[in-house]
């Protein structure tokens, strides 16, 4: 084997990355991946690091420009999507992102996404129980896609009429964050981002006007010592709840049960101490880490084990191998749903950690428990097969009986 088998446009690797990582671990940590034009980094003594370091950052647009940074410019045609993107918290860089975040927390606070936990309950509780009166089904359409849509429509109150959009939005916007992706999957990108802006825009001002009890009027009337949220953020940041919210929590749905039903051990322990749940959230975020890995741009010369890398360049942390690293997890590749410590990095460090971990922590809690709960035969029906993207790593389908 060699750095070369590292291939996230393959579908063997996306299928099983983990002997490519468990190499590059070992004998090249850090290398220079020419198709993709970044630098891997795949130890999570190294990822860790490099999360927390100020020197590197989602965008490099608040210190420079593309041509700066050897970037050609965006075309005229993707303008809409980026507007929308760096709108939100994820693709910003302080001081932006400090002041915006701090704003979002008061709107967006502990208390508020407890008090969704009865709501959340309720929703993964009717969507096992449909579930088990068909007799089974797709366990992503049935159960996994729903439930995150519904809740993130629920709380930043987009009418029920209405919540049939979000998900085809969010999964044509979605496409844009996999490497190199085609004009046709650029085009559907640009396409619901300007679609899904003008929306948001629109239920902005209607809530502005007149509040209702959710998270969209309590962002357009957050107030700190004069500063507001503009109705650009807004939107982005509702954007960015629903796209980074729903994507993972989907993908840890589909990944965790698919890891359960080859490790019938497990699925039987779980089965039987419901109190086991927690842990296994987090033992089921790290065993198929649902976005394996994220990107960030070098705005200062670094050096990582030894190897320089320039400003300008950027990063693929690969959380995936990260969390599979037997300098911090024994026994890496067993899924043990006990596992303590757990120290994984699924959501991320620094100030980028992702702002939804509790509310995905609470959806993950909640369907996982309804479908122990109500369905306790559940089995496989047929060999799941994996979408094509690694960047958010996912089942196509997982066909279940009950």
């Amino acid at each position: 084997m060699n750095e070369l088998a590292y291939d996230p446009c393959s579908p063997d690797f996306v299928t099983d990355p983990y002997p490519v990582f468990e190499w590059l671990r070992a004998e090249r940590p850090v290398f220079f991946h020419e198709p993709s034009d970044q630098w891997v980094i795949s130890r999570y003594e190294d990822v860790n690091a490099l999360l927390r370091d100020r020197r590197l950052g989602r965008t490099y647009l608040h210190i420079a420009g593309h041509e700066e940074f050897g970037q050609e410019p965006e075309s005229e045609f993707v303008k809409p999507f980026w507007d929308l993107v760096r709108a939100g918290l994820l693709d910003m860089e302080p001081p932006t992102h400090t002041r915006l975040r701090r704003l979002v927390s008061k709107a967006f606070t502990a208390r508020m996404v407890e008090g969704l936990r009865p709501m959340i309950r309720r929703l993964a509780g009717e969507l096992a129980e449909s579930l088990v009166a068909k007799g089974g089904g797709d366990l992503l359409a049935e159960v996994a896609e729903p439930l995150p849509v519904n809740v993130i429509a629920e709380m930043l109150g987009v009418p029920v009429a209405d919540r049939h959009l979000l998900r085809p939005w969010s999964a044509d916007i979605c496409g844009m964050y996999e490497l190199n992706p085609p004009q046709d999957v650029q085009r559907s990108a640009v396409r619901a981002a300007a679609e899904f802006s003008e929306y948001l825009r629109d239920l902005a001002r209607q809530r502005k006007d007149a509040p209702r009890d959710d998270l969209i009027s309590a962002l357009a009337q957050v107030v700190d010592g004069g500063d507001r949220i503009t109705e650009d953020e807004l939107i982005g940041t509702c954007v960015l709840l629903l796209n980074a919210g729903h994507e993972a929590t989907v993908n840890t749905t589909g990944n965790g049960w698919w890891a359960l039903f080859r490790h019938p051990g497990e699925l039987a322990r779980l089965r039987a101490d419901a109190s086991l749940i927690p842990a296994a959230i987090e033992e089921l975020l790290r065993y198929d880490t649902p976005a394996p890995m994220f990107e960030r741009w070098v705005l200062e010369d670094i050096t990582v084990a030894g190897i320089d890398i320039p400003r300008g360049a950027e990063v693929a942390l690969q959380f995936a191998s990260a969390n599979r690293d037997p300098a911090v997890f024994a026994e890496p590749d067993r899924l043990d749903l006990g596992r303590d410590p757990n120290p994984h990095i699924t959501f991320g460090l620094g100030i980028h950690y992702c702002l939804g971990a509790p509310l995905a922590r609470i959806e993950l809690a909640e369907s996982y428990g309804a479908l122990l709960r109500l369905a306790p035969g559940l089995r496989l029906v047929d060999e799941p097969k994996w979408k094509p993207g690694f960047v958010l790593r996912g089942l196509e389908a997982l066909y279940v009986e009950c």
